[in-house]
């Protein structure tokens, strides 16, 4: 080992031309790795992206339950429901998440899927198989675990995977995202 590194030394110091390759192996070597560090930080940063978009979208939702939410401030509870004669009744609004998403994210939908596309047509990125999941708050449960509105979303994300010019299998992600809705007072 000490011998291998002692003519490495030598062909580093060598002014005759012999580390040339050395150099373009090297170069090579970091191109690829630095190729493929920017398509991760691609894949992340779409990631990111759509993870925030549901979760804003997701947000909005819980804005629009706002108004049928029953301010139980004695009770220190809260819930969505409407009062109906002497009882409350239950009152939950999905509102459009793929429509908000859309204009968020720019998305045409095809088929089951909201599809991002780039310039020249091919797709960016694709969504689907959205789930939502809304826990109301019980009427004067006493727990204070559950006693809050509650929205669980989560959301496919497939994302083609290219490296060297060769498509490789694309990345397929389930995101899932939480929001909720607590009284202030």
């Amino acid at each position: 080992m000490i011998k291998l590194l002692n003519k490495l030394k030598l062909i580093l110091k060598d002014k005759g031309g012999s580390s040339f390759p050395l150099i373009i192996a090297v170069t090579l070597a970091l191109i690829i790795i630095f190729t493929g560090i920017s398509e991760y930080f691609r894949l992340m940063i779409i990631a990111q992206g759509v993870r925030d978009a549901v979760q804003d979208a997701v947000i909005s939702t819980v804005n629009d339950n706002y108004d049928d939410v029953y301010h139980g401030v004695r009770e220190g509870y809260s819930g969505g429901y409407q009062p109906v004669a002497d009882d409350f009744q239950e009152s939950l609004n999905y509102g459009d998440i793929y429509g908000r998403l859309d204009n968020i994210l720019g998305l045409n939908q095809s088929g089951g899927y909201h599809i991002k596309s780039t310039s020249d047509n091919k797709m960016e990125f694709r969504i689907w198989d959205l789930d939502v999941v809304i826990r109301n708050a019980p009427i004067a449960s006493g727990d204070i675990l559950s006693s809050r509105f509650k929205i669980d979303s989560t959301i496919m994300l497939e994302v083609p995977v290219s490296f060297g010019g060769k498509l490789l299998p694309s990345m397929k992600i389930r995101i899932k995202t939480s929001a909720g809705y607590t009284p202030k007072f």
